[in-house]
């Protein structure tokens, strides 16, 4: 998916807002240009320096952006979850990752290291030797063509592979 920023409000509107799937935007311009938020209140993710609900406004989602990265990928996921589950209203993913590439037992695998499980642990918990948690790993990795677990997290959230108050 792409993400664009933009300067100003103005400059949003200049750049066709109505194909945005979602607008991710500070509280002050939003406030300034409640009418046209309002009326895409679905799409719009207030950005807010303050876990304090009372700071919030009730008729949009928000999301504290002065948390720890883990903290802010596991609220970007809740929102994913609960607002579009399996990926409902959301563009398509590319087809490379819609079929299903991985084996059962790497789904397995996948769904423990997002749970934040180590290699042991894993292997452990599937009665498998470490080296072979390792080349699951390296496997998944290769197949998605992802470099770092939080976009295994992503992936896998999306995807029903893992819920993610299990993260």
């Amino acid at each position: 998916m792409d993400v664009e920023t933009f300067g100003s409000f103005l400059e949003l509107q200049a750049n066709n807002p109505e194909s945005f799937f979602h607008f991710f935007v500070a509280m002050n311009i939003l406030i300034e240009n409640r009418a046209f938020f309002s009326e895409h209140r679905k799409k719009t993710i207030v950005l807010t320096l303050s876990l304090d609900s009372t700071s919030q406004l009730s008729e949009f989602n928000s999301l504290c952006i002065n948390v720890p990265e883990q903290e802010l990928v596991r609220s970007l996921l809740f929102l994913e979850q609960h607002a579009h589950k399996h990926g409902r209203n959301l563009p398509p993913m590319p087809r490379v990752l819609q079929q299903k590439i991985l084996t059962d037992r790497e789904i397995e695998v996948m769904s423990l290291i997002v749970q934040g499980y180590i290699n042991k642990e894993i292997a452990e918990k599937l009665n498998i030797a470490l080296a072979t948690v390792i080349t699951h790993r390296k496997n998944i990795m290769e197949k998605l063509g992802f470099k770092s677990v939080s976009a295994l997290t992503i992936y896998a959230v999306m995807h029903g592979y893992v819920d993610i108050n299990n993260i």
